[in-house]
């Protein structure tokens, strides 16, 4: 959320074990009080962590929360031969670099039904459920988001939260190593229906214009059965290989996540069709420019390497 990167690695060379951790000094309280969305976070991060070693050619064994007395410690991930098996995953390496999220205009262009049932089978393959909201559940969706929105802008927690994660006048990837700077906020809206937070709120951002964007916006809803903080990991993880698939199909995404932020609005995302599920996030999908890169914390940071 908001860039945070609320995530540590610990490398033990003689298991060859990797341990992930959650950074609670990266929490954000008022805005993730549970820390819902930092488990996705982390659980995305895992991901990434898996189809790197899977690249390397090993294969990732995985034990979410592995110590019941540390609950920060959220996974490791131990190095176990040959990554047999795991070709889905190695083929979506050159995605993590090129997945950025696009605060922009995408176009009217319908994602086909094959890439849309691809991607909820990478869903399904991490646990959760991944669907395509259309006629009235999309209005209702796009209402939600709509009223979270506007809740954000009065709520001064929320607009602290902003101001302390997003960053005005950055003009290079170096300014900071964290947050969501302005070069990354895209446009106003000007028109259309696509969910879009204004991360600049009332702050003023130099040359930064206003646009139309889609009348039709494409949402998925990431689902699981049930809401604990190993459902979060696992959609964590689903959502990124979702994204990661979508990139390499030439998808352009970004996040619609100020409806399952607020409890009260969450839970109306559900499937109306069974009542089933646990929305953790809503994802913005199509065909448009490609989002630009943002900081990420220098690697001994987030890394530390033991014997």
């Amino acid at each position: 959320m908001h860039n945070a990167q609320p995530w540590r690695f610990r490398y033990f060379r003689g298991s060859r074990t990797f341990q992930v951790y959650a950074d609670p000094g990266r929490a954000i309280p008022h805005s993730d009080p549970d820390t819902r969305a930092l488990h996705l976070g982390c659980g995305a991060a895992l991901l990434n962590l898996r189809v790197a070693v899977v690249d390397g050619g090993w294969y990732p064994a995985v034990r979410l929360l592995p110590d019941p007395a540390d609950p920060a410690l959220l996974a490791t991930v131990r190095l176990t031969g040959a990554a047999s098996g795991e070709s889905d995953l190695a083929a979506l390496y050159p995605a993590i670099h090129e997945r950025h999220s696009s605060r922009f205009p995408f176009e009217e262009t319908e994602i086909p039904q094959a890439v849309r049932a691809a991607l909820g089978e990478a869903a399904h393959r991490e646990g959760a459920m991944l669907s395509f909201p259309t006629a009235w559940h999309l209005q209702e969706v796009l209402e939600l988001v709509q009223e979270a929105e506007a809740r954000n802008i009065t709520d001064r927690g929320s607009g602290q939260d902003l101001e302390q994660w997003t960053r005005v006048d950055a003009p290079s990837v170096d300014t900071a190593p964290d947050g969501v700077p302005d070069y990354a906020f895209g446009p106003r809206k000007r028109g259309g229906k696509a969910p879009m937070r204004d991360f600049a709120g009332p702050r003023p951002v130099a040359d930064r214009g206003a646009a139309e964007f889609e009348r039709s916006p494409q949402l998925a809803l990431l689902s699981t059965d049930n809401d604990r903080p190993e459902d979060w990991l696992r959609a964590g993880q689903a959502m990124e290989r979702v994204l990661l698939l979508a990139t390499l199909e030439g998808l352009s995404s970004s996040f619609a996540s100020q409806a399952v932020e607020w409890t009260d609005l969450r839970w109306p995302l559900r499937d109306p069709v069974s009542g089933r599920g646990h929305t953790q996030m809503v994802l913005r999908l199509g065909y448009g420019p490609k989002g630009p890169s943002t900081p990420r914390r220098p690697v001994p940071d987030v890394l530390d390497i033991e014997p």
